[in-house]
């Protein structure tokens, strides 16, 4: 039976994650010089919601992240627990790709 972990992050390392992912994406949305609301409309999702990206909300829908990322041509990466083994990153479908298979 597999053992249950516990989320051991406290809140201002969960804040400094979350501060370094809406840094990144207002950067990268500013350097291909798009307004939150062209971003939107090529991400597929509401101005709002860049906007809360951009401010570190922590409950966003993550499908709609990964679109933000793709759009901006940014990637997601995941690693197991908090050493340096690298999952290598599984190519990441956008919900446009997806409906287009």
């Amino acid at each position: 039976m597999a053992r249950k972990r516990r989320l051991t992050l406290s809140i201002n390392e969960r804040a400094s994650r979350l501060a370094g992912l809406a840094l990144a994406v207002r950067l990268r949305r500013e350097e291909l010089r798009l307004g939150q609301e062209e971003l939107a409309d090529l991400a597929n999702c509401s101005t709002r919601f860049v906007h809360m990206v951009e401010h570190a909300k922590p409950t966003v829908q993550l499908a709609k992240l990964l679109d933000v990322l793709d759009v901006l041509g940014l990637g997601f990466e995941l690693k197991l627990g908090r050493g340096d083994v690298v999952v290598p990153p599984a190519r990441v479908r956008s919900r446009n790709e997806a409906s287009a298979s």
